[in-house]
Order: structure tokens, then sequence, then C-alpha cells
């Protein structure tokens, strides 16, 4: 198809980002994704062949994305779309009982993760002089909740860093910071417990979700967006 885009998502083993790319692909587009999970990427490079392709990269090692991009953009040029997808989400605790080092794991994923994957795609990206960057924020990356504090800060660090970001990237480029809403994921019943099945399940969120990335541009750059109900 004329208009295929080559697409790169990280986090693609469950949620948002496999339901993302199980659409991706149902409509045509080339997905490049990556996940710490082995197994999970075994079963994604069965069920989706090449052009599509799976890696095991964890974003917070800087030298594993760095690999894994020289490699993406070498075999097949830099992404028309980067979704920055990968997250984690701390056990419900107030602040002060949150332990170091799990806070720690999410800054490494959450915000240092996205910037790794920023720095190694974008170059690239700016090259070309085109392509849609889009950091995956939260609801929660524009108001609060008590028990998920880390979670709250790494998402408020993903609008001011993408924002400004935006503001460097030349004409023809954009980077978006995304809420993508409320949805029914493992994430989401680590927090709302039961009432998480009220919401919608990730197939139906991307079926809504993949159209609307498809057409984000340029005159969207530095816009903190949502996802339309």
């Amino acid at each position: 198809m004329s208009d295929r885009r080559r697409i790169v998502v990280t986090g693609v083993s469950r949620g948002l980002g496999l339901a993302m790319t199980e659409e991706f692909a149902r409509r045509g587009h080339v997905v490049c994704g990556c996940a710490r999970s082995r197994s999970q990427i075994q079963v994604l490079s069965g069920r989706f062949h090449k052009p599509h392709r799976f890696d095991v990269v964890d974003v917070s090692d800087e030298s594993q994305v760095a690999a894994w991009a020289r490699s993406i953009c070498a075999n097949g040029g830099p992404p028309d779309l980067l979704l920055n997808n990968a997250a984690m989400i701390n056990r419900s605790a107030a602040l002060w009982e949150v332990p170091p080092d799990e806070f720690s794991q999410l800054i490494d994923v959450n915000i240092k993760g996205v910037f790794h994957v920023l720095r190694h795609f974008v170059p690239a990206m700016v090259e070309r002089g085109s392509g849609v960057i889009v950091n995956f924020s939260s609801g929660w990356g524009r108001s609060t909740s008590p028990q998920v504090a880390p979670y709250c800060a790494t998402k408020w660090a993903i609008e001011g860093l993408t924002r400004a970001l935006a503001d460097e990237l030349p004409y023809g480029l954009a980077a978006i910071p995304l809420n993508p809403g409320i949805i029914h994921t493992q994430m989401l019943d680590s927090c709302f417990g039961r009432h998480a099945a009220e919401y919608a399940r990730p197939e139906t969120w991307a079926r809504r979700a993949v159209p609307f990335l498809l057409e984000l541009g340029p005159d969207d750059n530095g816009d903190a967006l949502a996802v339309p109900e």
C-alpha cells in the first residue's frame, strides 16, 4: 500500500503495545517493536513475519537501545511514527512507603527509557526531515491520585520533556505527549482492582487510537493530546 508507515513501538509484549501492534499490522503498516520478555518477543515474531520485526530490548539500558536503533535505521530507515509506550507503575503505597529501588526502577524505565529511545532514533528522523514522535503520558501526567506518586512523577516528567523536545525539532517533525485514556490493562488492575474491568479492553481502545495516531503530523507538534473517547 502506498501510504504504508514504518512504526517503532516500545513495550509491545502486552497491553496497549500489543493491541497497537495488532491493529497497525491489520491495517497494513510495518511494526518494529521491542520488549524485555524474550518469550513474548518469540510469540510476536511467530505471529507477525517480515517486514515486521520484534527484538528483546530493555529500554532502561542505553547500550541495548543504541544497538537496536542502529539496526532498525540501517534496515529500512528511521520510523515514520515513533511510539514510546514502555512503562511500569509502582505498587500502590504512600510515597514514604515506596522502596527506593522501586522508585529508581520507575525513573529508569519511564523517563530514562524514553530519553534513550529519543536519543538514538530522533537524529535519523531529523536528518530525513519528517516523522512523528508520541510519548505516552497518562491522565496521571496531568493530574494526581494517592498511592501512585512515583508513577505520577514520571508521567509529569514526560509531559515536560516532550513539550520541550517539540520546541527543539525542525518543521516537518512533531513530538506529542499523549494521554491514552483509561484502559483495562494489567497496570490498571494493580491500582483499580475489580473496578478496572469497567473500562475498555486494549483491543477496543486500539481501534480508536490507531487511526488517531496515523493522522498526527507536524501541525500537532507540542500539543498535549488525548485519544478521543
